[in-house]
């Protein structure tokens, strides 16, 4: 059974500014994630859910400075980028970037090659696609353009989730996939999300703001994050409690991160 065991987890990222240098984000983060299993980390923001998400991924922005993370017993932080990627971590991002001059179809049979460790069968790989994208409710002639090029919101975060579902990693981080998505696209992307995770093969880490999206995707555990930390863990009955409190009993008595 994959697991990713994040353990003490310890990031500062540089302010820019000389006078304060490095500032801390995650204050010693404890979690683990099984296979199968979908962990929700909700909170305000600035709390440092987003930056759990890049330095999981590693991003050169964010500094470790403390703590491990481990998949399947193999250490992560000691991995490059797209070494984590072939071991099977996932990051479907909040803000998707555009590649200009490579298109959709060349990005994903590449990536699947990669993770795959040979080419998938040109045949196949056309079906494979083909039906994904229509369940997505995305029109195939978006395999010819190029990745995220005047994409809207929707059509973005549609196509971080045909990516997951090609790849089917171990596990898969999701940074508040549900900004910017208007009921409808929200519906389609959530359906995506439940049918990799009916696979039982996939821990889904599910970052969000707000409960919306928990209609669709039920997690098996909700984590709250207050100043750089998990601040409280519980069930699925939790994301309820915080949509009718809120988080300030959370992060009264200190800043958050």
């Amino acid at each position: 059974m994959a697991t990713l065991e994040i353990h003490d987890l310890h990031v500062t990222v540089e302010t820019g500014d000389s006078a304060t240098g490095a500032r801390e984000i995650l204050k010693g983060v404890d979690l683990t994630v099984k296979q199968g299993e979908t962990h929700a980390i909700m909170g305000p923001n600035g709390s440092g859910k987003s930056t759990l998400a890049y330095s999981l991924a590693g991003h050169p922005k964010y500094t470790i400075t403390g703590g491990t993370v481990t998949l399947d017993g193999e250490d992560v932080l000691e991995m490059s980028v797209d070494e984590r990627a072939r071991a099977g971590l996932f990051l479907a991002m909040q803000y998707p970037v555009e590649v200009p001059g490579v298109s959709v179809s060349n990005f994903l049979r590449t990536s699947a090659t990669a993770i795959r460790g040979e080419a998938p069968k040109l045949r196949t790989w056309v079906k494979e696609v083909k039906a994904a994208m229509e369940q997505l409710s995305m029109d195939t002639s978006f395999a010819e353009r190029n990745v995220n090029e005047g994409f809207s919101g929707g059509e973005k975060k549609r196509h971080e989730i045909l990516q997951l579902e090609l790849l089917k990693p171990k596990i898969a981080i999701l940074d508040e996939t549900d900004s910017g998505l208007d009921v409808d696209a929200l519906r389609v992307v959530s359906e995506g999300v439940n049918r990799v995770r009916e696979g039982g093969e996939v821990g889904t880490l599910l970052i969000t703001h707000y409960t919306r999206i928990l209609r669709y995707i039920k997690p098996d555990f909700v984590h709250v994050f207050a100043n750089g930390r998990i601040a409280e863990s519980g069930g699925a009955e939790l994301a309820d409690q915080l949509e009718a409190e809120g988080y300030d009993k959370y992060v009264k008595g200190g800043a958050t991160a």
